[in-house]
């Protein structure tokens, strides 16, 4: 993650760590919050309508909330 972070590409920190794909790297990725938070500043919010955000039955949220 260090590696990354400091700017290094993901195929060389997959070469090193001896995978034979940078999507072995990505789980690395995944589990760094401050990479995450970097690319979430750089993206725009999606522009949508109230009216379209789902709203789950009743039903459902008693179903979940018995989970």
């Amino acid at each position: 993650m260090h590696l990354q972070q400091a700017g290094v590409d993901i195929t060389m920190v997959a070469l090193w760590l001896g995978y034979e794909s940078p999507a072995s790297t990505h789980i690395h990725v995944e589990a760094d919050m401050a990479m995450k938070e970097k690319a979430l500043k750089l993206v725009e919010p999606a522009k949508m309508k109230a009216t379209m955000r789902y709203r789950p039955t009743g039903g459902l949220l008693g179903f979940l909330r018995r989970l």
